[in-house]
């Protein structure tokens, strides 16, 4: 579908990407995976063609559309949320025109066999086959469930765009790409700006679409659910695995040791080759021998070892002093922006050795209660009460406004540097990768991920025994989400997660508390308990709203003809019900066996076995069809439930 061929990008005396090529096929799942800088970006652009490489071809049919979600993108004022993501239905807008027209046209005719009659009908019935293909009938309700799903309210949907932050408005973006369904999506870090449910809500809608995606994030979980290819920039270079990202890893990891090993083995032998050379090269009894032994060394292809990137952060939290038993308290605590409450008649309680991560969907009020316990940010009501000897350290969400734009990465700590410790400044930011020239740059410089790596360096100016964390890893790559999340591991003191990468905080935390309606609740497990309670509240909810429904309609009917009217209601609520648990069951079962197929063509030499069997791909292609249309009929379904009882 689309090829990258001997793509080199060079920036003065530095390559970044050296000669790589890559082809993307119709329906390929892509993880871009690598540490910042590497160039995945910079690859997306050129497949965009945002930037041209230095050298290089990057092929792409002219019927190909593409959708792209970059980190970056400049926004639309004015118009309502409703009315932007409509734009994503341009085509649509031009096909109706198109039928209006040809509607008319037929008006004019009083011969309905004319040929140009008879042309002008197929031309109409074209068009509005057309129509149909690209969703025309259901666009509002696509809108709405897309919305829905991205975390905006019904409420939201008619106030204007530049109402939102920045992480909203790319949501408005994102819904415009998924509803276009371009033959090619590119997202770059698109879990950055949402929660927990819709980062699930986003999986579930990538798992089905049928089209090709390329997926730049450093979220593993999302990352291991959406995509079954990898490829890796390192170096330059690439290494490209049918695999999603936890298993590449594995299979990258017994490569590097089966070139090495073989390595080992190949100078072994240049090395006996070599010595025999030596030790018999002036006997003539061996000199065929050691003209052999030298022609030998001569026609060997010396194995090479792929490079890594071992540049990595040192992370050791000093060691926490001893609190008091409760590290923090809410009673009764009220918060509002003006009219707007974000969270009312708030109790719970943090202890000594508590690790909490907050949750919920963003606007909930997670930052705003860090920001209170740190003294950050008043409240209207309640107390706010921190414990005995309680020493806070912060990382901010938003570090623009909390650090000095024009200090040097060496004078934001400097700053707050006391006693010894500003003898080893400079040791503790070439752990953080800010070496040589790097600590006299300018903050307002630095990348995202420079600039979280400084903020993180902050926390290890002096031993806080309470840590409050919010997105720590919003920018920051594998390897270092990786080295932060086992430094916390060894933290002994008490440790605050606001965060949405589940990963991450699996095994991290032990206590969930979800944000939600103005509300705190409290979950004692880790976050994959949360989220299985969340679905089966979820289940729960729907089954009291039900009840609810149909006592409302036992108190609104009377008569007979009403009490006959609840009865048929009932009726229907029932048979939908019972479909939606039969729909469920079906797509249950076609999940279960996608995945088995999804296991099997991971497998590479299960994969180029079968490379050139045509009825393997049909087999799976079919699941995923059948998929598509089981989850459709779950929908339908859903929303007729809705419409029953809201009525």
């Amino acid at each position: 579908m689309v090829s990258l061929d001997n793509i080199t990008v060079a920036f003065g005396g530095f390559t970044l990407i050296d000669n790589i090529s890559i082809m993307i096929n119709s329906r390929d799942r892509i993880g871009l995976v690598g540490k910042n800088g590497a160039g995945k970006s910079t690859l997306l652009k050129i497949l965009m063609r945002l930037q041209n490489p230095t050298s290089g071809i990057v092929s792409c049919p002219a019927d190909i559309s593409t959708g792209y979600l970059p980190q970056q993108m400049p926004y639309y004022d004015h118009l309502t949320v409703f009315d932007e993501v409509m734009k994503a239905f341009d085509v649509l807008q031009n096909i109706e025109k198109q039928i209006e027209k040809l509607t008319a046209d037929l008006a004019k005719y009083n011969d309905y066999n004319s040929p140009e009659y008879l042309k002008t009908i197929e031309k109409l019935n074209e068009a509005n086959d057309l129509y149909n293909i690209h969703g025309g009938e259901n666009r509002e309700a696509n809108i709405e469930q897309t919305l829905l799903g991205l975390g905006f309210k019904r409420t939201d949907f008619y106030r204007k765009t530049n109402e939102f932050s920045g992480g909203w408005r790319m949501r408005i973006e994102l819904a415009k790409i998924l509803l276009r369904h371009p033959d090619l999506i590119l997202l770059d870090e698109p879990t950055n700006h949402l929660d927990i449910e819709s980062i699930q809500w986003l999986e579930d809608y990538l798992k089905v679409f049928d089209g090709a995606l390329i997926l730049i994030s450093h979220d593993r979980a999302f990352l291991n659910n959406v995509t079954t290819r990898t490829i890796e920039i390192s170096l330059g270079k690439i290494y490209d695995y049918k695999a999603p990202y936890s298993q590449f890893v594995q299979l990258r990891k017994e490569r590097r040791e089966q070139q090495i090993a073989a390595y080992r083995n190949q100078q072994k032998l240049i090395e006996d080759t070599q010595d025999f050379i030596n030790k018999f090269r002036y006997k003539p009894t061996k000199s065929n021998q050691v003209q052999s032994r030298i022609k030998q060394l001569e026609k060997i292809d010396i194995i090479e070892i792929d490079e890594e990137d071992n540049s990595a952060l040192h992370i050791k939290f000093p060691s926490a002093p001893r609190s008091g038993q409760v590290v923090f308290e809410a009673k009764n605590l009220t918060k509002q922006f003006g009219n707007n409450v974000v969270f009312k008649d708030v109790n719970f309680k943090i202890e000594r050795g508590d690790r909490i991560a907050f949750v919920g969907r963003n606007g909930e009020g997670k930052t705003t209660m860090a920001r209170i316990i740190t003294e950050e940010l008043d409240y209207e009501q309640g107390e706010a009460k921190l414990g005995y000897n309680v020493n806070r350290g912060y990382f901010a969400q938003n570090q623009d406004n909390i650090m000095d734009d024009n200090a040097t990465v060496f004078e934001t700590l400097d700053r707050i540097a006391v006693g010894d410790i500003r003898t080893k400044l400079r040791d503790i930011l070439g752990a953080f990768l800010f070496r040589g020239d790097d600590v006299d740059k300018k903050v307002k410089v630095l990348s995202g991920g420079e600039r979280s790596r400084l903020a993180m360096a902050k926390l290890l100016m002096e031993p806080y025994n309470f840590l409050i964390l919010d997105e720590p890893t919003n920018h920051m790559d594998m390897r270092s989400k990786d080295i932060l999340k086992d430094a916390l591991l060894k933290y002994n003191g008490t440790l605050l997660v606001v965060s949405h990468d589940r990963e991450f905080l699996d095994n991290l935390v032990d206590k969930i508390y979800e944000f939600r309606c103005r509300k705190v609740k409290e979950y004692l497990g880790g976050v994959y308990y949360f989220l299985q309670q969340r679905k089966i509240e979820n289940l729960s909810d729907i089954e009291k709203k039900n009840n609810l429904a149909i006592s409302k309609k036992n108190k609104e009917l009377s008569g007979k003809n009403e009490y006959l009217k609840q009865k048929e209601n009932e009726k229907i609520l029932r048979k939908i019900q019972t479909s939606i648990a039969k729909i469920e069951k079906q797509i249950e079962e076609t999940e279960a066996k996608i995945a088995d197929w999804d296991k099997k063509l991971s497998n590479p030499d299960i994969y180029n076995l079968n490379i050139n069997d045509n009825s393997i791909f049909e087999q799976y292609n079919s699941l995923k069809s059948k998929h598509a249309k089981q989850m459709h009929e779950w929908e339908k379904f859903n929303y007729e439930l809705e419409l029953i009882m809201n009525n």
